[in-house]
């Protein structure tokens, strides 16, 4: 049974995946209502009310997924949760036509002088000759920012007859061909757009990406429109070059402060605003909320997310392919934590065959998060896997390899201590299951589940009949037995595998005997 808190107001109808499922209990209270039982939650919904602080991810040690029912996560400490393992999902394509369709709704509103006009006939006036507009027809269009909604933007302005210009550094020019946009440096945009709309995240890259000096190179009664997140334009400098006549208009959604108490741009009779509308409508306001209830549902079931912030995205049929090597790799790191009893300087891992087919970093991520799991007190998983390894200065490393040892695909990881080394090497055999088919040297073959008692001692006779022996006079049951050995007389190793742990007690009389050079206990 999993405890879901949806800390903002969110419809039922949004949270249908939730509700109809048997092993969630879901509970809808503000943070300070919910205060004496925040501890008790594995899920966290939100939408742009609820601040997400490091203090508040502190408060609820429970926490497995943060989930935004909307684009942005800027009202979450995404470092904080990811630095805790915990998964940040958005719904970034929910509210895709909603904020398209009030972007062009200011747009047109802004060049017509729609809502002054409104203003003037309610007041008893009529003023025809005082609301001459602009036609969008033939108008150069600048997208800033060119993701779902910029795209759909563009659709809406070439069907009215403007030309696009786009300016976006992740876009790539075979994107932009086959959206039939020109694609721009900022710099050459700005000059050449009559109206200019920005469509970015919030980053501090794009924090006053408009300014008094750049939006200076453009055109004299340029229009801008700002319905994405606020402090993108400078909002002292746009209320300067409205005031100089620079700028014509702007139509704003969004302020760096909201509500915006005080904002000198609502002085200005050139500005139209509305409060943060852009995703708000109904149908936004559904799709958002199912889309991250779908994905949390998802998430505590086991299954990959597609919209995290923090986790690489994966699709369902990826994943069920993937997953035999991902649990695989988890596995293989909780081997080589639990037989290192030294502190770590490196880990890498070579990948061979059929394993080179997948996204190895997710992989590897999988791998660090099962070498952590067993050594630290704080939950470690694929989200903050190579964080912690940074924190503690293990230097991670990712081969790939044509050798194969004779598998269809082989993964072989070191680790490095400060006085020692061991390499596990492992395979996954379509309908045979996952093996570790070689260990520390010695080629071996074992199924990696249960638990295990790893022993290297001298290959001689009477050492396995020994370790048998004291096993079965205090009625420990063996499962299974592998072994192994590299040369006739030198060092051999042998697995065993058990129903339950071996208690403490076995374990030392077991490491008393002769010709036993050490032991490890495993349980994966």
């Amino acid at each position: 049974m999993y405890r879901i808190l949806v800390a903002d107001a969110i419809k039922p109808e949004g949270l249908g995946p939730l509700l109809q499922a048997s092993h969630i209990e879901l509970v809808q209270q503000k943070i300070e209502e919910a205060e004496e039982s925040l501890h008790e939650f594995d899920a966290l919904l939100v939408r742009s009310a609820t601040k997400v602080t490091d203090e508040l991810i502190q408060r609820m040690p429970k926490l497995k997924i943060i989930a935004r029912a909307g684009v942005g996560v800027d009202n979450i400490d995404v470092p904080a949760a990811t630095k805790r393992g915990i998964v940040v999902v958005n719904a970034p394509d929910g509210n895709t036509i909603s904020t398209a369709e009030h972007t062009f709704a200011m747009m047109a509103a802004l060049v017509r002088h729609i809502p002054q006009a409104h203003s003037s006939v309610k007041n008893g006036e009529w003023k025809r000759s005082s609301f001459t507009g602009t036609e969008l027809n033939g108008k150069t269009l600048g997208i800033v920012g060119f993701g779902r909604i910029g795209g759909e933007i563009a659709k809406r302005a070439k069907v009215f007859g403007m030309n696009v210009l786009v300016f976006d550094p992740f876009l790539t020019s075979d994107r932009a061909k086959k959206l039939n946009v020109a694609a721009l440096p900022l710099k050459e945009l700005l000059p050449l757009a009559d109206i200019i709309t920005v469509h970015t995240p919030l980053t501090e890259e794009t924090k006053g990406l408009l300014n008094g000096k750049n939006l200076r190179s453009c055109k004299k009664g340029v229009y801008l429109l700002n319905c994405a997140r606020g402090g993108i334009i400078d909002e002292n400098d746009l209320y300067e070059l409205l005031l100089e006549g620079h700028i014509a208009g702007a139509a704003i959604d969004v302020f760096v402060e909201e509500p915006p108490l005080g904002n000198k741009l609502l002085e200005l009779d050139s500005v139209t605003v509305t409060p943060h509308l852009g995703a708000s409508t109904k149908e936004a306001q559904l799709n958002v909320a199912t889309q991250v209830a779908q994905e949390v549902l998802l998430f505590l079931n086991g299954n990959p997310v597609a919209n995290s912030i923090n986790l690489p995205a994966i699709s369902k049929e990826q994943f069920e392919r993937v997953q035999p090597f991902y649990q695989l790799v988890q596995q293989m790191g909780s081997i080589g934590s639990q037989c290192m009893k030294e502190g770590i300087r490196e880990i890498s891992v070579t990948y061979a065959g059929e394993a080179l087919n997948f996204d190895t970093s997710i992989l590897t991520k999988s791998l660090i998060s099962g070498f952590f799991k067993t050594r630290l007190d704080i939950p470690v998983n694929e989200v903050n896997a190579l964080l912690v390894a940074k924190e503690r200065g293990v230097t991670i490393g990712e081969k790939v390899s044509s050798d194969t040892y004779g598998y269809s695909n082989c993964i072989t990881i070191t680790v490095k201590g400060d006085n020692t080394q061991l390499d596990i090497r492992g395979t996954h055999v379509e309908n045979y299951g996952s093996r570790i088919v070689s260990l520390n040297g010695f080629n071996i073959e074992f199924l990696p589940e249960g638990n295990f008692l790893y022993i290297q001692h001298t290959d001689q006779p009477g050492v396995i009949g020994n370790v048998g022996k004291i096993l079965g006079n205090h009625n420990v049951n063996i499962a299974t037995m592998q072994v192994g050995r590299k040369q006739a007389g030198g060092e051999a190793i042998m697995v065993l595998s058990f129903d339950k742990p071996l208690s403490d007690e076995m374990f030392e009389k077991l490491n008393n005997l002769e010709d036993i050079f050490f032991m490890y206990r495993m349980s994966l």
